[in-house]
């Protein structure tokens, strides 16, 4: 697997697995009806946020992952990311890669940590992967979440200093 930068020219291969997590609505905050040229426009980001792709050999599109700073001015020195995996690479160690990728790109930019600001409690494989990988759960909003079949549930906001 290789990590590299994503082009406009990798959305047509981001944007089905993006639109079926999205729409699914278990795991992310955006709204569940995004059309592709928003979402494309929120997911491929300009300096100083970066966004990249995981390509096995036949540069087939396993997941994605953009970083940048987590807040402006005072507060800019705390990265956040995002992640997707298509589904049908799960399991494969796709968002392990691009975690520890995320992770080591916001140290060699100087970040002093990283925080995730909306993981839903319900969804444990990225809690526990993120746990793995050094994060915590500082705190969790009850109920911050409306999930499609679960009712409310958390939304927990993990962080690990780097």
């Amino acid at each position: 697997m290789q990590i590299r930068e994503a082009t406009v020219a990798d959305w047509p291969a981001i944007w089905p697995f993006f639109h079926a997590i999205v729409a699914a609505g278990e795991t992310y905050t955006y709204p569940r009806d995004m059309d592709g040229a928003t979402a494309r426009e929120m997911w491929l980001l300009t300096p100083p946020g970066r966004t990249v792709v995981a390509v096995d050999d036949s540069g087939t599109v396993l997941g994605t992952a953009k970083m940048n700073p987590n807040h402006m001015g005072g507060a800019s020195h705390i990265a956040s990311a995002s992640f997707m995996v298509d589904p049908q690479y799960g399991g494969r160690g796709v968002g392990r890669a691009l975690g520890e990728h995320v992770l080591a790109w916001a140290r060699a930019e100087g970040y002093r940590a990283m925080q995730f600001n909306a993981v839903v409690e319900t969804n444990t494989g990225a809690v526990a992967l993120w746990k793995s990988l050094g994060f915590q759960i500082m705190t969790t909003l009850p109920e911050g979440f409306r999930h499609p079949t679960k009712g409310y549930v958390g939304l927990h906001i993990m962080y690990q200093r780097l």
